[in-house]
């Protein structure tokens, strides 16, 4: 009997934790490093190689189907609106959590100077971090969002913004022009789309392994989750309420997906974004499941998906703001609400430039601690959980991108209907 890929990649994840789990308890980390994390990296580095000419091939190749540039505006506004608006229904869901159940009461004070001192050089790379993006002004992001050289930017995948920012340029080019000029460009990046997305579905037949190795090479702290085991459960509750109420509400009033089916169906996606932490890694698959599992119109997924995964980060902003008020709760802060309104805003700006890859969270996190008036040392209390959380986060993450392509693809077909009938 045939087992479905989403099956597959889902007993290599519980492979992987558990094997992850024994090989701390019985001390068979070098061997796992060795001879087992190796994999994963290969995994990882297969998808990341395909993400940003993927990226770039079908932002293209989705603009030169939307046919002129008001096309591109409308469709650009509806999807930076709703991405905004999910982003900070995100963070207020995270603040009525962690107001409710308040975990930093949770941590006695023994335990607070045990992370602290444990993991006080790890905050301080963060904090350095930080300071260097703050010392560059408040229009440093949109100053990092154009290029100089497309090339060094499509070796990093950091730098997803910048590809999207070129690729938006050169597809209102081509929209520009008459359609008899650029029909060999469009032809060429619409065959580059289709070698990239078969690319993809052969890099996916070794996912169930790559899953597995990245699994079973994380060496989780089980004591430390233990201690931070509150905090934790306000932070994934709020995630678990996100994708169990919040975005089937949002599919059945706003689009035609049948919830179950879509959930299934974007199953491969989510387990991949969990076991690598990366929005950037799992974009491939999630535009190619929501291309060919979904129905979904090759115009929108090649123009939402990308664009989200680089600005819509609603997993990360939801951690970020239980963690700003954790870390005052510990320190015995209590934040007002004009504060908790400021890390709502603060928050979702930090969300659209925060990179699509592991830990770039982190960082933003900061940014948010120094604007809330909190101690960003304070970061120390939460990294030995990190990257447990982290895997979470951005399930949730490519979960809310595919969520909104569904609505913007149900919108653009609606609009479509009426003008034929009209």
């Amino acid at each position: 009997m045939k087992i479905a890929l989403h099956w597959k990649i889902l007993i290599g994840v519980i492979l992987g934790l558990i094997w992850g789990i024994v090989s701390v308890e019985y001390d068979y980390s070098v061997f796992t490093s060795n001879w087992i994390k190796p994999f994963g990296t290969i995994f990882m580095n297969m998808l990341k190689l395909v993400a940003v000419p993927l990226v770039m091939v079908s932002l293209i190749d989705g603009i030169g189907s939307l046919g002129n540039v008001s096309g591109l505006s409308r469709m650009g506004g509806k999807t930076i609106g709703i991405y905004i608006l999910t982003t900070m229904l995100a963070i207020s869901i995270g603040l009525v959590m962690v107001n409710l159940i308040r975990p930093g009461d949770f941590v006695s004070a023994e335990k607070k100077t045990e992370l602290q001192e444990k993991y006080s050089s790890d905050a301080k790379d963060k904090i350095e971090t930080a300071a260097k993006e703050k010392e560059k002004g408040p229009l440093n992001m949109l100053e990092n969002i154009v290029p100089d050289n497309i090339v060094r930017s499509m070796s990093d995948n950091k730098l997803m913004l910048q590809v999207i920012f070129f690729a938006l340029l050169f597809g209102i080019a081509v929209i520009s022009l008459p359609a008899d000029k650029t029909k060999p460009v469009r032809d060429f990046i619409r065959s580059f789309n289709e070698v990239m997305l078969k690319l993809v579905e052969l890099i996916m037949a070794f996912a169930p392994y790559g899953v597995f190795a990245l699994l079973a090479s994380m060496n989780a702290d089980l004591a430390m989750l233990s201690a931070l085991g509150v905090y934790c459960l306000a932070v994934l509750l709020g995630l678990g309420l996100m994708v169990t109420v919040v975005y089937p509400l949002m599919l059945k009033l706003f689009s035609n997906q049948p919830i179950v089916p879509f959930f299934r169906k974007i199953l491969p996606a989510q387990l991949l974004a969990f076991s690598t932490s990366s929005s950037a890694a799992a974009l491939p698959v999630n535009m190619k499941i929501c291309e060919e599992e979904l129905g979904m119109k090759e115009e929108t997924t090649g123009f939402v998906l990308p664009l989200g995964a680089t600005i819509n980060m609603d997993g990360t902003s939801l951690y970020q703001a239980v963690a700003a008020i954790f870390i005052a709760q510990t320190y015995g802060m209590e934040l007002g609400l004009t504060e908790q309104l400021g890390i709502v805003l603060t928050a979702t700006l930090a969300s659209i430039g925060a990179a699509p890859v592991p830990g770039a969270g982190m960082v933003m996190l900061v940014i948010i601690l120094q604007s809330a008036g909190l101690n960003a040392e304070g970061l120390a209390l939460i990294i030995g959980v990190d990257r447990i959380l982290d895997m979470f986060r951005t399930t949730v993450n490519i979960t809310s991108d595919a969520t909104v392509a569904a609505i913007i693809d149900h919108q653009e077909r609606k609009r479509e209907e009426g003008i034929h009938q009209a």
